[in-house]
């Protein structure tokens, strides 16, 4: 859809009343001081705090402004960094109408009096920009009913989401809308916040600096968050500024964000994986401790700890994978928080570990190799002659018993006739794996000359 932007700017005056974020301003239809937060929402998207790479005029967002061409989006992004306000923002630079539902309280019927009401409006001159939350929570069938409605220009849809887009939303939703990231709020984003909210209020926050730090540590870069923490320290009464202690003692740090199904839990143990891999046990134990505190099953995290001493670590150090099955077995007869330990130990042994994918490596390649060459047979030297008539085939006929052999080597040939030799295992010159690979070479060398090549 796109709209005349010839006014726009690059952005247009503040919104009115509706939207007013003077501190003073009462709510629409009541009595008494809205949340600070509501207060304080940005009345224009060049004070949006933290978002400047979306929203600023070299921002995906400004350019298309500029350009007076919006399309349909979606916002991904953790709570409280923006999402709604940047969609009423978007509503009122091109005039059209904003109309808000959360996927978790509407359904098909709702749908169908949203679509009916903007198709009126469309009518009568005026688009309507539909702003979805929690976008991803609506079913299959229920995304692909905005399809027609974006196609024909009813609607201009902008929807939020706190999950991974490309696991949660249709391929056909997404190829009608562009995905924007929002990120989480950094230090000094929230800490503009509370500046803002101090001088909205003409008034400064009753906390020495180290507890201001851990305020804005409590909000766990949602904004939203931080400017709640800051009204209840507002409220409060007493001369000298609080510390730490005191503000730990009346408030709670928010819950970090960590959903065991979601992109969350992907990210993070991806992390945990990758810290190990590298070699950083510091990192490693980080990983595994948010995810501990997150709320992560630890029987998980005991079986991808001793898949990575199978993938990563392999036979360069061959104790790794007795290490982790210990601290699984461990785990489960202690159980949390005691048991933990055990997980922490053997992440922190395989971060130390030398490294070797050569196991891995070779297994995949000999799963590859026996793709390709389907239902080829050993050879008949190694096969199974439990029968007179398989000895008469020549089942096992030539077999060299290997203990027989000098060097308790024989050197034949074990691979289907006619395939070529396959070579999977490279042993790297890491760990347990050095002494492993002068075996290789040394019986290659003797297969060789047992061959007579």
């Amino acid at each position: 859809m796109a709209f005349d932007g010839a006014s726009a700017g690059p952005y247009k005056r503040p919104m009115p009343d509706l939207f007013d974020a003077s501190p003073e301003a009462p709510p629409p239809g009541g009595s008494g001081a809205r949340p600070l937060a509501d207060r304080l929402r940005p009345t224009r998207l060049d004070e949006v705090i933290g978002q400047e790479g979306v929203v600023g005029p070299d921002g995906p967002l400004g350019v298309m402004l500029a350009s007076g061409a919006l399309s349909s989006i979606v916002f991904w992004g953790p709570p409280g960094v923006g999402k709604t306000t940047i969609a009423r923002l978007l509503a009122y630079e091109t005039e059209m109408a904003f109309v808000q539902i959360s996927a978790i309280f509407t359904g098909v019927a709702d749908l169908r009096r949203v679509f009916d009401a903007a198709r009126h409006r469309r009518a009568n001159g005026q688009g309507t920009l539909l702003f979805v939350d929690e976008i991803h929570r609506f079913n299959r069938a229920q995304q692909d009913s905005f399809l027609p409605h974006m196609e024909d220009g009813t609607i201009l849809l902008v929807g939020a989401t706190t999950e991974n887009p490309s696991f949660e939303l249709n391929a056909a939703l997404l190829s009608r809308a562009q995905v924007l990231v929002l990120d989480r709020l950094g230090d000094d984003d929230l800490e503009r916040l509370l500046a803002r909210a101090e001088a909205a209020l003409d008034r400064d926050l009753p906390l020495t600096a180290e507890a201001r730090a851990a305020l804005r540590g409590m909000a766990d870069g949602d904004g939203r968050a931080a400017l709640n923490l800051a009204e209840q320290v507002f409220s409060w009464r007493g001369g000298d500024p609080i510390d730490i202690a005191g503000l730990t003692a009346r408030l709670q740090r928010r819950a970090a964000q960590y959903d065991k199904s979601g992109d969350a839990h992907y990210n993070l143990i991806s992390a945990l994986h990758k810290s190990v891999r590298g070699s950083d046990p510091d990192a490693a134990l980080y990983w595994l401790a948010r995810m501990l505190t997150g709320g992560e099953d630890p029987r998980y995290l005991a079986r991808r700890i001793a898949r990575m001493a199978v993938e990563d670590i392999g036979l360069a150090d061959p104790q790794a994978q007795r290490v982790c099955l210990d601290a699984w077995e461990t785990y489960e007869r202690l159980g949390s928080p005691e048991g933990e330990l055990a997980l922490g130990q053997a992440v922190t042994y395989l971060a130390l570990a030398p490294k070797s994918n050569a196991g891995y490596t070779a297994f995949k390649a000999a799963m590859s190799a026996a793709t390709a060459t389907g239902s080829e047979p050993p050879p008949k030297i190694i096969r199974n002659a439990p029968t007179k008539l398989m000895k008469d085939e020549g089942y096992g006929a030539g077999y060299a018993y290997d203990h027989d052999a000098e060097d308790g080597f024989s050197g034949q040939n074990y691979f289907p006739d006619g395939m070529k030799r396959g070579v999977y295992y490279l042993p790297k010159e890491r760990g347990f794996e050095r002494e492993l690979k002068k075996r290789l070479l040394w019986f290659a060398d003797l297969r060789a000359k047992r061959q007579g090549h």
